[in-house]
């Protein structure tokens, strides 16, 4: 399907939406999160295989056509503080769905890098039943700022030059609060161990030890699809 335009506080901002072709629907919608070199293929194909198990999935543009250069700076403070344009692009993307007639208008929210940390700062508070977060930042605070959180799934690799203690820092928080959750660290596994780069892509990512890791990478999304299934289609 190509990219669609949805409405976001009074502009109209873009997004790749990938229907489920088995069916008329309804079917619970999920919003992909990109991660900070923007909406690229790599999540365009994302959101098609989430698709393909039964998901409306709807990727928004947060950087809206620009340079990932001169927008990352920006995003990164906007997750840091919990709010801001972006925020507002991911609540007006996840209501375009559910507005829609083959949306149960049940939705969830998954992220890569970046694209985790907003998605884990939207778990409390943004109308999501469950967030799927991989390897993204967790706040320091993140008993406070995940109070009222929905359930939550979590995927780090050990070898992450972010090291362990973000991960560790979301499990603890979860249990004091009570969350379902499932925060998994994969041993052989770095940063970016679930997105498959191509080209001069792949070779840049195994020099800087962000290879593709393909048993790690299925393990996160059957673990992934698991909790979709439960507090979605369930």
């Amino acid at each position: 399907m190509p990219d669609v335009s949805f409405a976001a506080a009074d502009q109209t901002r873009r997004g790749y939406l990938s229907v489920p072709a088995a069916g008329p629907g309804p079917w619970p919608g999920i919003v992909v999160i990109h991660e900070a070199f923007g909406l690229t293929d790599g999540i365009r194909r994302v959101a098609d295989d989430i698709a393909a198990h039964g998901y409306l999935a709807l990727a928004p543009d947060l950087f809206d056509g620009k340079s990932w250069i001169r927008c990352v700076r920006s995003a990164v403070q906007q997750v840091h503080a919990g709010h801001g344009p972006a925020f507002a692009v991911i609540d007006a993307a996840r209501a375009s769905m559910t507005t829609r007639p083959d949306c149960t208008g049940k939705t969830g929210v998954i992220g890569f890098c970046l694209g985790g940390g907003f998605a884990l700062m939207c778990a409390p508070g943004h109308g999501f039943e469950v967030v799927a977060v991989n390897y993204g930042e967790v706040p320091k605070d993140a008993e406070r700022v995940l109070s009222g959180a929905c359930p939550i799934v979590g995927s780090y690799g050990r070898r992450d030059p972010m090291g362990t203690e973000h991960p560790e820092r979301l499990q603890r928080a979860l249990t004091v609060l009570q969350v379902p959750h499932d925060v998994e660290v994969y041993p052989g596994s770095g940063h970016r161990f679930m997105t498959e780069s191509r080209g001069a892509g792949a070779v840049l990512s195994n020099l800087t030890r962000m290879s593709y890791q393909p048993a790690d990478a299925a393990d996160a999304w059957r673990r992934i699809f698991d909790f979709f299934d439960r507090y979605l289609a369930g």
